[in-house]
């Protein structure tokens, strides 16, 4: 038995309210929500979307795009405008799906992180997966996983267009064999440090008989790399609980000073659907040691039971991201995913931070 921390509310966990899902579609299923305020005062967000013909729990590896839409307020309503980026086909590291976005504004540009995935030597075109036996679907998803890598791309607008600086090649390469993130590179976040240091977090977990998902950061000099993994990673990690107890999805931010992260707990608190916050001084060394809660399962926000099309799992928020105020610069609302609503799939959620 896990000798597992005190379940306390952190400060953040305290100040939300539940406010409304969006951009709930009947031919997508909607997933994570990455919201940014506009040049043009409006806010946008960005968010991943595959069609339902990908129900299984796949579909974000196979055929995911991230979609585009705008908004008069933080809570909506969203409007669909266009598809900022998808599968560029061929074959591209993220020839097929384009998955968990993240953005943010740095200087003069908005910047775009993203989550890519490589089929092009499954040896059979995309739309032709779903017509594989269900042994063949896993097979493939399995070596999918494997191609899971962080890219980035950039625009002067937040209307885009949209330019890949990981064109040739992705932003964090999967470790050598043996190494802690053997398998892939993913869910990216970043942060510009007060000395003007580029921080980029991202999600791996090794090939073994335990999957377990840890965080590493890499840093450089220039917003486009090149991109140096830090020596001491990983940087956030909580199999000492546990083997099986892990994190994912994290945000994170820097916030009078201290550096501040929210993520995806995995067993952490016992359960999977209490959210994990912790924070850093230096945003590398984090309070993994006494963690305290992020958020609560959506039924304490939100008064629907969440029915997923798969996996017997309810009420769970996915994949936190934070909406600043334009004018204090303060966390104002946390977008997440959901699953459930009207169409019985998954949408975004909006909740308003209160702090």
């Amino acid at each position: 038995m896990a000798n597992l921390p005190e379940a306390i509310e952190s400060d953040f966990c305290k100040s939300l309210t539940g406010v409304t899902r969006i951009l709930e579609t009947p031919y997508y299923r909607v997933w994570g929500c990455a919201p940014i305020w506009g040049e043009d005062g409006k806010v946008h967000v960005y968010y991943s979307r595959w069609i339902h013909k990908y129900h299984k729990p796949n579909g974000w590896l196979v055929s995911c795009e991230i979609a585009h839409a705008v908004g008069d307020s933080p809570e909506g309503p969203f409007t669909f405008v266009d598809v900022a980026l998808e599968g560029r086909g061929g074959n591209h590291w993220d020839s097929w799906s384009i998955h968990n976005p993240s953005v943010y504004k740095i200087g003069d540009q908005f910047v775009l992180l993203y989550m890519g995935s490589d089929g092009s030597k499954l040896g059979i075109p995309r739309d032709q997966f779903e017509h594989q036996p269900q042994e063949i679907q896993d097979e493939m998803s399995k070596k999918l996983l494997h191609t899971k890598r962080v890219g980035m791309a950039v625009s002067k607008s937040a209307n885009g267009p949209w330019t890949r600086i990981s064109d040739a090649h992705p932003m964090l390469e999967a470790g050598a064999p043996g190494e802690w993130d053997d398998i892939c590179t993913s869910n990216p976040a970043l942060v510009v440090t007060p000395e003007n240091k580029f921080y980029l977090y991202y999600k791996g977990w090794q090939d073994g008989p335990v999957d377990n998902r840890k965080y590493g950061l890499a840093i450089a000099d220039n917003l486009e790399g090149p991109y140096v993994k830090y020596e001491g990673n990983p940087i956030i990690d909580f199999s000492y609980l546990a083997p099986r107890i892990q994190c994912e999805d994290a945000y994170m931010w820097i916030e009078d000073g201290v550096y501040k992260a929210i993520m995806r707990g995995m067993g952490v608190f016992g359960n999977a659907e209490d959210g994990v916050y912790v924070t850093s001084k230096d945003g590398i060394h984090w309070t993994t040691d006494h963690p305290e809660i992020a958020f609560r399962r959506s039924y304490v926000y939100f008064p629907e039971e969440a029915e997923p099309l798969f996996r017997p799992l309810k009420g769970r928020f996915e994949r936190p991201q934070i909406l600043f105020n334009p004018e204090t610069g303060k966390p104002d609302y946390l977008y997440c995913s959901l699953r459930g609503g009207v169409y019985n799939s998954a949408s975004g959620c909006v909740l308003k931070i209160n702090q």
